[in-house]
């Protein structure tokens, strides 16, 4: 990794919560910060993904690379083992980027996803480079949780193509609750003002191809229990962002690890769905991917709720069955 993406781990302000932990310290004393990592670079997962919006699952998938930690750290995280657990390897820039180049070739993924990445930016923007340098010219995709840095969101326009961010929040107790984050609000609403202002919109819906290449789509997980909290995100985003905002509503939810608040412990009931969902209608938004409450496995387990212990931690993918 080049000297001026190291710069960024010396004093890190990578996320909103400006730890200013030095990262490449060494020792216990350099994964101190929120996200509980170090200078060196760890993945948990990188392959395809079935389990994205159509425009970017495509039909060969999504070229997923898990990164281990992340600068939220919800308490209800589903993918709990990687961004609370801290499971994932450390690896070197050499081999991630052979991996991805693997999953290019091998898999021919329509785009190379980086899911929760912005504590591991400068990774994130020398692996562009180099598949970029080496002829790549897939879209890059930021799959974040909306809690990012304005500052660092600039940063990043030229590695991006296609923003996915979460808005999770209208309420700031509830923020501080599950994300000891009660800024959440303001600043989700000025990150994802960033990414539009960078990006626009998605694009497959104006250019009416499967496959998206640019934009930004926002999506908002309904929890258990706080469907008022959903109802005002829903309206706070068609107020600020518009009619023509790509939304999508996720009910996946599922209990993974036991929970304070109550309400988080059982999962979506298709009554809460259902008034969310109307009420999305109601706003008016005309571009909406809507996950409706899922049937279960055979398993018992809802599809695409990955287990990172396994190679192949997606057990309802294509590719995994």
């Amino acid at each position: 990794m080049g000297k001026r993406w190291t710069e960024f781990f010396k004093q890190c302000h990578l996320c909103p919560r400006e730890c200013g932990v030095d990262r490449l310290e060494g020792g216990g004393k350099s994964s101190a910060g929120f996200c509980k990592q170090d200078g060196q670079l760890r993945v948990a997962y990188v392959g395809p993904h079935f389990g994205e919006e159509p425009p970017l699952t495509g039909t060969h998938g999504s070229g997923t690379v898990f990164f281990t930690g992340c600068s939220l750290r919800c308490s209800y995280c589903q993918n709990y083992q990687i961004s609370r657990g801290g499971l994932g390897e450390t690896i070197d820039m050499k081999d991630l980027l052979a991996k991805v180049e693997e999953m290019i070739l091998e898999k021919h993924v329509h785009n190379i996803n980086f899911v929760t990445p912005d504590h591991f930016f400068p990774y994130v923007f020398e692996l562009v480079f180099l598949l970029r340098s080496k002829g790549y010219d897939l879209p890059t995709v930021f799959n974040l949780s909306g809690y990012q840095s304005v500052n660092l969101l600039k940063a990043a326009e030229g590695s991006v193509d296609i923003y996915l961010p979460d808005f999770k929040y209208a309420d700031r107790d509830l923020a501080k609750r599950l994300s000891r984050c009660q800024d959440y609000p303001e600043v989700a609403l000025a990150a994802l003002a960033e990414m539009f202002s960078q990006k626009g919109f998605l694009d497959s819906f104006d250019t009416g191809h499967s496959l998206a290449t640019k934009g930004v789509l926002v999506r908002h997980l309904l929890l258990p229990g706080h469907i008022e909290n959903s109802i005002n995100a829903l309206t706070t985003l068609f107020v600020e962002f518009g009619a023509q905002l790509p939304l999508s509503l996720m009910s996946q939810y599922i209990p993974v690890t036991p929970q304070e608040v109550e309400a988080l412990n059982r999962r979506l009931t298709e009554e809460e769905f259902n008034q969310v969902y109307s009420h999305a209608l109601d706003l008016g938004f005309e571009r909406l991917f809507v996950q409706f409450p899922a049937e279960k496995s055979p398993e018992g387990k809802p599809p695409f709720l990955p287990d990172f212990r396994r190679d192949k931690p997606f057990c309802s993918s294509p590719e995994q069955d």
